[in-house]
């Protein structure tokens, strides 16, 4: 059954094969329930125009439709993330209210070092951060009317295993304390962070499916503990594969991994981005006759249980 999706590229660089595919997979599995184009430019100076209106023009090169957007307007709008921080604000205030998040003025430095420290176990855990240890909680804090200066941080329930079915994987299993600690949801520079944004504009703007790559299982664990702190009901969830290099390194704007409009001046067709294995993309030169091979192939994106 379709389901009401979304894009939300972030314009900190130009898109690649990896959000090509996975755009194109949020889109087709939306079908007639509808696809809203949502912009995440919270990261600061690294967000820049040229990048948005990259983003817009890669994707109709693709051939994906949306019905509500920055470019179309619709009843969900604004849908720039920075032009939205009174939402964002008035869920940090419902947050604040439920005692379910607490100031943080702890660095990262901060963090990896209680992390490490002798009495602190380190848990298995996503290597992309240190988890939040306990022992940096505060006791007790001041109730506050606005975020202010400081970073704010969701407390999770440690040792509860938060569990979703996917509509690829499975069911999913992530503990908290074990897999991901205490979270910011609000930057020390007057931003919301990643998570509460997500999930704010989600509930707000009525998606029923996130479309995203297997990276982010874990923030789904996060986004689900928000989603239930709110009292909302949270979306379906699709994570797909994702799309690796050669050395199987996942491809990313920072290093220039296969951007989209690159592809396209080398020749390459709507139908090659989509489809065609990397080694192809990498290597050709000529024309596109090349891919013909590849032409009609599509990724296995049935559901695999585990």
């Amino acid at each position: 059954m379709p389901l009401r999706g979304r894009l939300a590229p972030t314009p900190t660089g130009f898109l690649h094969v990896g959000h090509a595919r996975t755009f194109a997979q949020a889109a087709d599995r939306a079908g007639a329930a509808g696809l809203v184009l949502r912009i995440e430019d919270l990261d600061g100076p690294r967000c820049r125009e040229e990048f948005c209106r990259a983003a817009v023009e890669d994707l109709r090169w693709l051939g994906l439709d949306w019905t509500e957007g920055p470019d179309l307007g619709g009843p969900c709008g604004p849908y720039l993330q920075s032009e939205r921080t009174e939402w964002y604000l008035e869920v940090w205030r419902r947050l604040e209210a439920a005692g379910a998040i607490y100031p943080s003025p702890h660095s990262r430095r901060d963090v990896d070092e209680a992390a490490t420290a002798p009495h602190e176990a380190r848990p298995e855990a996503a290597a992309e951060d240190s988890i939040f240890p306990a022992s940096l909680r505060p006791a007790r804090w001041e109730r506050a009317a606005a975020p202010a200066a400081v970073a704010w941080r969701f407390r999770v329930p440690d040792g509860r295993t938060v569990e979703f079915d996917d509509a690829i994987l499975g069911r999913v299993c992530r503990t908290a304390g074990r897999d991901f600690g205490d979270f910011v949801v609000w930057r020390r520079d007057a931003l919301p962070a990643y998570e509460l944004a997500v999930v704010a504009d989600d509930h707000a703007m009525a998606i029923a499916e996130v479309v995203r790559g297997e990276d982010l299982l874990t923030s789904t664990a996060r986004q689900l503990l928000l989603f239930e702190a709110l009292g909302w009901v949270a979306p379906a969830f699709c994570h797909l594969p994702l799309v690796c290099d050669a050395a199987g390194r996942r491809l990313a704007k920072r290093t220039g991994g296969l951007a989209i409009r690159d592809l396209r001046s080398r020749g390459f067709s709507p139908a090659d981005v989509l489809t065609a294995p990397h080694a192809t993309l990498v290597g050709r030169t000529e024309p596109a006759r090349r891919c013909s091979a590849v032409a009609g192939s599509k990724t296995d994106w049935t559901r695999k249980d585990r």
